[in-house]
């Protein structure tokens, strides 16, 4: 198979969707990796790595999503991409549909077989191709607040963890999974006074246990989040539900409650947000004031430690795309379930259904397409000569 790797043109983007490495292992079982010139550069791997593992570099993403069968990438294609999206082929990359009506539509009507890494599913409904960037970017979002509490960053000049004589600040996170388990981590390490809100109390017991100093946890109702954020000097967001846009868990009216210029970072707001005051923002442009609060709500916060983001990501990718390499799309999916569920879009149907919900569109299931596909080529075969 041919595999490509473009250079990432989203605002901010420095990952690539594969190092080196992995180009290696690709092309030592056999396949063809186009990768075009300078895409891993920010990364930390010039285009001379990629030819020493013998990968074809070329010169534009209009050759390597003409000459590939398989496009990977790191995020979602923008509009100035869709004219290279073709019928047929197989893009793998972060997709994030339920919160984009413009690429969902294109994607429908350019007829690609569009396979999402946020919603590839194990049997314990874990998300593999997810948690290694909701792990950076839980981290992350600690480390971005503490810099926009900075009085020249527009916060309310008040230091993470405090001095001694000095109380920490307040960080209540919203949603214990990999992304909140990540922030209270780096929160805790950094000194600051820690509240989870979620609503499964086993995840809080886990929690609790395994991150008890300082902690605090509450079961997530709306007076519960209301009191939280009234002393909050920090909130972070990290709902998920898989595929499907994230609930606005936190209204503008808890946002009002935080004190003047304490800061919000909405790290569901890739998947729409769950934060209602949150709008999507950019590396170039990342924060705004709403009910007189920070928000920074950048779509793609892993993309500013690229070396990291870029060398989890491959670790966690390379193996389902040698499957689909080595045994081609209808095998790969039939063999992996996990890899099925990835399907977001397939000749022109919608085959995820909170993506379909999202935007009130037709839902058709994966095997009805693949039935239908394979009923078409039993009768093609049937009438020839």
């Amino acid at each position: 198979m041919i595999i490509g790797v473009p250079r990432e043109v989203k605002d901010g983007e420095c990952r690539v969707a594969l190092t080196p490495a992995g180009a290696d292992a690709l092309v030592h079982a056999g396949h063809v990796v186009l990768v075009e010139e300078s895409a891993g550069a920010a990364s930390g791997f010039p285009d001379a790595t990629y030819a020493g593992v013998g990968a074809r570099l070329v010169k534009s993403a209009a050759e390597v999503y003409g000459g590939a069968d398989l496009v990977l990438k790191v995020k979602e294609p923008i509009a100035e991409e869709y004219d290279l999206l073709q019928p047929g082929k197989l893009l793998f990359t972060y997709l994030h549909l339920a919160a984009d009506e413009s690429l969902t539509r294109e994607l429908i009507s350019r007829r690609v077989t569009a396979l999402a890494y946020e919603t590839v599913q194990g049997p314990d409904a874990t998300l593999p191709l997810l948690v290694p960037m909701s792990e950076v970017a839980g981290r992350m979002s600690v480390q971005i607040a503490a810099h926009c509490l900075e009085e020249t960053q527009g916060g309310n000049g008040r230091l993470l963890g405090g001095v001694a004589g000095v109380p920490p600040c307040s960080v209540v996170i919203v949603g214990g999974g990999v992304v909140g388990s990540n922030a209270a981590q780096i929160a805790l390490g950094m000194g600051a006074d820690v509240t989870v809100v979620d609503r499964s109390l086993p995840r809080l017991r886990y929690l609790d246990h395994a991150l008890h100093e300082r902690l605090t946890t509450l079961a997530s109702n709306r007076s519960h989040i209301a009191d939280a954020l009234a002393r909050a000097d920090v909130l972070i967001g990290g709902v998920l539900v898989p595929g499907a846009r994230a609930p606005k868990v936190v209204s503008r009216e808890m946002v009002a409650l935080m004190p003047p210029r304490s800061v919000v970072v909405d790290v569901a707001i890739d998947q729409g947000g769950c934060v209602e005051t949150a709008r999507p923002t950019t590396h170039s442009h990342p924060t705004y004031i709403a009910e007189g609060v920070l928000h920074y709500c950048v779509t793609n916060i892993p993309g500013i430690v690229p070396h990291t983001s870029t060398v989890a990501l491959t670790n966690a990718t390379l193996a389902y795309v040698q499957e689909l390499a080595d045994l081609g799309f209808e095998a790969a999916i039939a063999r992996s379930p996990d890899l099925a569920k990835g399907v977001n879009t397939l000749a022109g149907h919608i085959t995820n259904q909170p993506v379909a919900e999202a935007w009130g569109l037709e839902y058709v299931p994966l095997a009805a397409i693949l039935e239908r596909a394979s009923c078409a080529r039993e009768s093609a075969d049937a009438e020839a000569p």
